[in-house]
């Protein structure tokens, strides 16, 4: 059986992840994810007691128990890099053996749900509704570093995506990955709407936003908001998703993302302090998870 080399799998002497700074025995099988470290309190706030916490960067983790379900909330930063950070701890805090570095006999499956804001591309999706991602389309190409990628993408939409568009950003190629569909069941159920959403390797320029220089694509977006894929269309912007989902599925875990809508695109509005709405969508989520 293969050890994971120290330089593959960095462990500190206390037995913690590198990163997330958590030992095995402190995550749950369900996990809360978040971009914001200071969301990770709002989350925990409604927990009924904790367990543990941890702090490293901008990774920060607390455990505990809501209404007798453990649960564990973890902030992972902004994009998809630190995705492929978080993911890969959270998957090896339950399935490695830090002390032989062996992958354990008995595989465990996590629930995934990320919490997160985003942009609205469609009228129907104003600033405070919510959003579940039931297909992610990535712009930011971390999927593709991992063998056995295309078993878990989508690849009839992929194609239409870059066909229908056209995709004119010869230097990105854009990949699908699907919600696990057993819990976008679950969390989404019939109130939370369900899109196609971007995964942005970048919140200006790739999110199509113009500050002070120019975009290689200035149309990007009005061909985004007018592609069409059956009845489905392109509903926001975020930029983890993709990952999240990708790498999930090939690690054999559930994923999902569902968003609260912060800004309207197309309006030229946005309210960053959303905090109501967000809350409602935290409680909604701990209520289904």
């Amino acid at each position: 059986m293969r050890s994971i080399p120290p330089s593959e799998l960095l462990i500190h002497d206390d037995g913690s992840a590198f990163h997330l700074r958590l030992r095995p025995e402190q995550l749950a099988s369900r996990v809360i994810l978040v971009g914001d470290p200071a969301r990770v309190a709002a989350v925990a706030g409604y927990f009924d007691s904790t367990e543990c916490e941890a702090s490293n960067r901008e990774f920060r983790s607390v455990t505990g128990l809501f209404r007798g379900k453990r649960l564990t909330v973890v902030s992972h930063g902004i994009g998809t890099d630190n995705i492929d950070i978080v993911l890969t701890e959270l998957d090896a805090l339950a399935n490695i053996d830090f002390s032989s570095r062996c992958l354990r006999p008995r595989l465990r499956q996590l629930t995934l749900v990320r919490i997160g804001t985003s942009g609205s591309l469609q009228a129907s999706l104003p600033m405070g509704s919510w959003v579940a991602a039931e297909k992610s389309i990535g712009f930011d190409g971390v999927l593709y570093f991992y063998a056995g990628n295309a078993a878990v993408r989508d690849r009839e939409l992929e194609t239409e995506f870059l066909r229908g568009l056209p995709w004119q950003l010869p230097g990105v190629v854009p990949y699908v990955v699907n919600a696990d569909a057993s819990l976008l069941e679950q969390i989404a159920r019939e109130d939370i709407p369900r899109g196609l959403t971007i995964a942005a390797n970048g919140f200006y320029g790739p999110q199509g936003r113009e500050v002070r220089l120019a975009l290689a694509d200035p149309g990007l977006n009005r061909r985004l908001e007018a592609f069409r894929y059956g009845e489905r269309r392109i509903t926001n912007y975020e930029m983890e998703s993709s990952a999240l989902a990708g790498l999930s599925a090939l690690m054999g875990h559930r994923a999902l993302t569902v968003c609260c809508i912060i800004a309207d695109r197309w309006g030229r509005k946005a309210d960053p302090s959303a905090h109501p709405t967000l809350s409602r969508l935290i409680e909604t989520v701990l209520n289904r998870i």
